[in-house]
């Protein structure tokens, strides 16, 4: 029994230690969660979504997601050859173009009206906070933080390891002029040395005025938050970017819901929509589109195309590697969607 108590005792001390690392970030202080409190989505010490929505399917619970991860994997969850890529290099770029580089996965480099802004940005080659267990696909990890430019906006849409990545934000931090994230996330970035002054944490609704005529908007999406044990415990956003007549939905991580429709009559319509379409599951339908669920909430949005993202740099779940962006061409070609599917780094011009 004594053995059995101390080795708890140990386990227990690792933990803590474990996930009081640095690059877990932090949870917001008690005068951070009294401003987070006030968020009409913030309800018994977590944030919620508008729609009920449950971690996983009915019928599905951790045990059996275990199981499938652990015994079921695709062959092909990876590709079999380097990702084919290209680089652009963003210092060269004219003030007065205004494109769209993607880095695979949901990271991507927008420059608009002279502005510079960068979305999700992760550089490490990792996903997880385990190193080595969500290694980026070969040849999609060209760019680093020495590449990048200057950035005036940096946007987090949430503050998951595949969207908030501890490693590359610490190297672009003396290139970031300002930070928009939804609420909580900026605790993370205290710790990480990024100052108060130069971080906007928006609610559902919020907007952001900048320079160069543009607004960005924080709006709803049906998710979750957490790098640690604890979920929710900072909001998950997707953001409207407007500039003139032009507007660029910038979606972080979804299910689908009613909220895209509201969105779309509210915001748009869109000339781009950027939508996650992989890393999904049958097991969590709610809180990641099936790819034919992506191209229909682009509908929603009145988008006048989409751009497909969450695929192409991580396996995250169980679906051959390609296969998010097969069946989000075949839909997009069904519904009539104008589609643009760019390779890893390739510059598109977006106004």
């Amino acid at each position: 029994m004594l053995y059995v108590l101390i080795s708890l005792l140990l386990l227990g001390s690792f933990l803590v230690i474990y996930f009081n690392k640095t690059d877990f970030g932090k949870k917001p202080s008690a005068r951070h969660k009294a401003i987070l409190e006030k968020s009409s989505h913030y309800k018994n010490g977590s944030f919620v979504n508008f729609e009920e929505t449950p971690d996983l399917a009915p019928g599905k619970n951790f045990i059996s997601v275990l199981f499938i991860f652990l015994f079921r994997k695709s062959k092909d969850v990876k590709p079999p050859h380097p990702v084919t890529s290209v680089k652009t290099d963003l210092y060269a770029l004219q003030p007065t173009e205004n494109c769209l580089v993607w880095f695979g996965h949901s990271s991507y480099f927008i420059q608009i009206n002279g502005l510079k802004i960068l979305v999700d940005p992760v550089f490490s080659g990792n996903a997880s906070p385990i190193t080595g267990t969500n290694k980026s696909f070969e040849g999609s990890d060209i760019y680093t933080a020495a590449d990048i430019p200057d950035i005036d906006y940096l946007i987090i849409t949430h503050d998951h390891w595949d969207h908030l990545d501890y490693e590359t934000v610490i190297n672009l931090r003396e290139k970031v002029k300002n930070v928009i994230t939804p609420l909580g996330v900026g605790s993370h970035l205290n710790r990480w040395g990024f100052k108060s002054e130069k971080i906007t944490e928006l609610d559902w609704g919020g907007t952001v005025p900048t320079t160069g005529d543009i607004k960005i908007t924080a709006v709803p999406a049906r998710h979750f938050s957490g790098r640690g044990l604890k979920r929710n415990g900072t909001l998950w956003a997707a953001f409207v970017l407007t500039c003139n007549n032009y507007r660029l939905f910038i979606g972080g991580d979804s299910g689908y819901g009613n909220h895209f429709e509201k969105i779309g009559t509210e915001y748009g319509p869109f000339n781009l929509a950027i939508l996650d379409c992989g890393q999904y599951n049958e097991a969590w339908p709610y809180i990641h589109m099936m790819p034919e669920e992506t191209v229909k909430a682009a509908i929603d949005l009145q988008a006048a195309s989409l751009l497909p993202v969450h695929w192409g740099k991580f396996a995250l779940s169980l679906h051959d590697w390609d296969e998010p962006v097969k069946r989000v061409k075949a839909a997009s070609e069904a519904k009539g969607m104008p589609l643009i599917i760019p390779q890893i780094g390739k510059k598109i011009i977006i106004a």
